[in-house]
């Protein structure tokens, strides 16, 4: 086997779970284009919101606001009602 070779082996190897890693990192991140279609879902206070906390909207964990500043409690069902950078802005669901 020539060094040639060896080296492109011993690259490949080091580069092939580098590649991996970032390609895994890369789909767990928020698209700030698909905030917009949030507006008007429905989602579960993870942490309290007074006035800001985690909500659990569509499967993923977002910061959230409550749009007149009153405290909400975990669990509770909220509805998006805007979208300040990766901040909700919500209010509790009538439903």
């Amino acid at each position: 086997m020539s060094n040639a070779t060896l080296l492109l082996i011993v690259a490949g190897v080091v580069t092939l779970p580098f590649a991996l890693l970032v390609a895994a990192l890369s789909r767990h991140k928020k698209s700030a284009t698909n905030q917009a279609n949030v507006i008007g879902a429905l989602g579960i206070i993870q942490t309290a919101l007074n006035p800001e906390g985690a909500v659990i909207i569509n499967g993923e964990l977002w910061r959230a606001r409550v749009k007149d500043g009153a405290p909400v409690n975990a669990r509770a069902k909220v509805r998006v009602i805007g979208v300040q950078a990766h901040l909700l802005l919500v209010e509790p669901a009538s439903d």
